[in-house]
């Protein structure tokens, strides 16, 4: 990958993840789906300034939509879930 703003896509923000980030350190990214984790981890390390110890990444399926009559499904993603180093902290504020 080039640019480490072309691999991290932005943040998933929900309320399981919402928890992980408090109590487990874990910190949940939408990605390119051509990202490797080794990637993800050089990005995030570069972006955030932050000692990243795991990644986790998990393609999520495109869901089934409707506009009016018109049946369809929504774009598929890669999510990344990356767990920091002890005392390294990511704040989005």
């Amino acid at each position: 990958m080039k640019d480490a703003y072309s691999v991290v896509l932005g943040t998933v923000i929900t309320e399981r993840s919402t928890d992980q980030q408090e109590f487990q350190n874990k910190y949940t990214f939408k990605v390119d789906p051509r990202a490797t984790k080794i990637d993800i981890k050089r990005a995030v390390e570069e972006i955030f300034k932050v000692r990243v110890k795991q990644v986790n990444t998990v393609r999520m399926p495109g869901k089934p939509r409707r506009v009016r009559l018109q049946p369809g499904y929504t774009s598929s993603w890669k999510k990344a879930v990356v767990t920091l180093e002890q005392g390294d902290s990511i704040d989005f504020a």
